[in-house]
This record gives structure tokens, C-alpha cells and sequence, in this order.
């Protein structure tokens, strides 16, 4: 009758007993550590020899206990449920960061933020991110404190998205927006628009900054009028039908919305425009300070930009990815933006 084979794992115990020596000097051996060169030859080839007679295989779980590595990376977003819809805009960040954590050989941990407590109050949910070798965050916010603590602690963290709450201390992958708005207007300009008007939420999130900051830059390099380059803040519901007829009767041509994922601006606008029955380009031009997220059939294409937000999930990776493997990573790609593509859309035309 042959043997049954073996049920369990063989263990450095077991190859102890069969080469004749401690469990300590099998781990020794077998880790490679420098303490081993200190033993004799025959000690050291009898260890490999028990090792390999069992069939021994490391535990790779174990391995990477000792090492204080788990080959888990964080992905952590800022929103109370994980972008896995692919309508939503921060899904292709998810697929870059995905695709890349597997080409790096990392399994993927996704976090959300902790729910409120019966209390009222919102358990820390950073602390937690610890389960992973380092973290890829996300989100239009950032809890400063919570963040701070673990950059104090030399938690290994890259943001996707340009932070400036930071100063050096935080890596991150982001979109130049302040490049792309700016050359949105350019393009409007270049069509013969003058009189145009950005139309923005009230959120102050850095995005949004770079946005308008971009847009005004632009304004002031093309010696526009003041009244050229008007900044309207909206929360979607205080655009009126009124407010954009006052704009077209007052010389605007071109209007600019900024587009995030709550899509209020950019929703507020094509609301009103369908109440008044304006067109565009015929009565004025349309654009986005971004990309729509998903054009409903019959829908015109919106001109604007898109930002590569599935390179920036990959770029984001492997930024961590060499911090954690000690790999040096010069201030150049610590924090660095990428360029946006230019949508030419079916929304602008000259002025009417």
C-alpha cells in the first residue's frame, strides 16, 4: 500500500529533527541571514538537505510577516461608497490603480470612509489603512489631521490629485487643470468669443481652484475686459432661466462649466438653456472645464478637456511602489501633473 500523503505543511521543526540540530539554526539557514555564515559547512548542508528531502516550501504568508511586509496595497477613497460604477468619474482612477497593483505584484485593499457612529461622530477611518504596506488616496478632501499623523509616522502615501495642504510632505499624481482651463479659453478667444463667463460650484477644493485659477490667467494674457471674464459660483439651484437670458442680451457668447462629480454647474446650465430653448453653439457656446462622464445618446459631444485619470491611477502605484521598495524618487514624479487631452466638441462655434 503507498503512502497517504502528507495533510499539513511541513515545518522548520520538522526539519530540525531530521538534520540533527535547533529549530534556530533552521531558520538561520533557510532565511539566508548573515548569522549563518557563521556555522559550519555540514551543519549548513545538512539543513538544505533535510529542507529539500521533506519537500519543505516557505510559507510566504510568514515570509512576509518577518519581513513587516504584507504585498497589500491601500486604495483609499474619501466617499461613502467605492466607485465601482463605471458612470462615475473617479472609476477609471479604480481601474488604473487596479491594473498596476497587479502588474507591481500587490493585491489591492479598498477602504471607505468609516460610517457615523451612533454618537453622531465619524470613527477615524485612516487608522485602519496600516492593514496595507501603503495607501493610494483619493477624494476631493482630505482629513488634514488624520493625514499629517500618518506622513509624521512615515506611512507610505500617494495621493491622486494635487494637494497643497501638505507642502512637500505628501506625494501625488494630479491633472494640470490650470494648463487645461486656461487653454479652453484660449480656444474660445481664438473663435472670437470675448465676453465670457465661468460658471463654477461653491466647493473650494483644490481642483476647483486650479480650475478658475487657470481661467482668470487665461483672461488676463488675452487683455480681456473685467466684465470678459466673469466668475459665477452655484450650488445648481440658484441658476435661473433669467440669469443666463441677462448674460446672452448682455454681450455674453461663450460659457464655461465646470465639471465635477456631483455635476451641479454643469447640469445647472444645460437645464436652464433647455427652459429658455437656447442652443448651442447657435445662440452661445458651450464648454467644460473637464469631460462629460457619460454622454447620453443624441447628446452633443461637450467640448473641453479630459484628464488621464486612468494613467494618473497607474502612475500613483508605481510611485508607491518604489517608495516601498526603498527605490529613490526624486521631487520631479513626488508630486507631479499630468497633461490634459483637448476635447474639440460639437457645443462651440464662432460668437452668433
Amino acid at each position: 500500500m503507498s503512502a497517504r500523503p502528507q495533510s499539513r505543511r511541513i515545518r522548520q521543526a520538522d526539519i530540525a529533527r531530521l538534520a540533527g540540530v535547533s529549530q534556530t539554526t533552521v531558520s538561520l539557514v533557510l532565511a539566508g541571514k548573515a548569522d549563518a555564515a557563521a556555522l559550519a559547512q555540514e551543519t549548513r548542508s545538512a539543513v538544505l538537505k533535510a529542507a529539500r528531502q521533506l519537500g519543505y516550501v516557505a510559507d510566504p504568508a510568514a515570509r512576509r510577516l518577518a519581513a513587516g511586509r504584507n504585498n497589500l496595497l491601500g486604495l483609499h477613497t474619501f466617499m461613502p461608497a467605492f466607485p465601482v460604477d463605471q458612470r462615475n468619474p473617479y472609476y477609471p482612477f479604480l481601474v488604473g490603480v487596479e491594473e498596476e497593483a497587479a502588474a507591481q505584484g500587490y493585491d489591492l485593499l479598498l477602504f471607505t470612509s468609516a460610517p457615523a457612529t451612533g454618537t453622531g461622530h465619524r470613527e477615524d477611518p485612516l487608522h485602519r489603512l496600516r492593514l496595507a504596506d501603503g495607501c493610494v488616496l483619493i477624494g476631493r478632501h482630505a482629513p488634514v489631521a488624520e493625514v499629517s499623523a500618518l506622513l509624521d509616522s512615515e506611512f507610505p502615501l500617494v495621493y491622486i490629485g494635487r494637494r497643497e495642504e501638505f507642502g512637500d510632505r505628501l506625494p501625488y499624481v494630479g491633472a494640470d487643470y490650470v494648463t487645461a482651463t486656461a487653454e479652453l479659453v484660449r480656444h474660445l478667444h481664438m473663435l472670437g468669443h470675448r465676453q465670457i463667463v465661468y460658471v463654477r460650484e461653491t466647493d473650494d477644493a483644490v481642483a476647483s481652484l486650479d480650475r478658475e485659477r487657470g481661467f482668470r490667467e487665461a483672461i488676463r494674457e488675452l487683455d480681456a475686459a473685467p466684465a470678459g471674464g466673469s466668475v459665477v459660483r452655484t450650488n445648481g439651484s440658484d441658476l435661473t432661466a433669467d440669469l443666463l437670458r441677462g448674460w446672452l442680451d448682455g454681450g455674453v457668447t461663450a460659457v464655461i462649466a465646470e465639471s465635477t462629480d456631483t455635476l451641479a454647474a454643469e447640469r445647472a446650465v444645460q437645464s436652464v438653456a433647455a427652459t429658455l430653448g437656447a442652443r448651442y453653439p447657435t445662440d452661445f457656446s458651450f464648454a467644460l472645464a473637464g469631460s462629460q462622464v457619460a454622454r447620453e445618446v443624441g447628446e452633443p459631444i461637450i467640448t473641453g478637456y479630459r484628464s488621464l485619470k486612468r494613467e494618473m491611477g497607474h502612475e500613483a502605484v508605481r510611485v508607491l511602489a518604489d517608495l516601498l521598495s526603498g527605490e529613490h524618487v526624486s521631487q520631479t514624479r513626488r508630486q507631479q501633473l499630468l497633461a490634459c487631452t483637448f476635447i474639440e466638441g460639437e457645443t462651440t462655434g464662432p460668437p452668433p
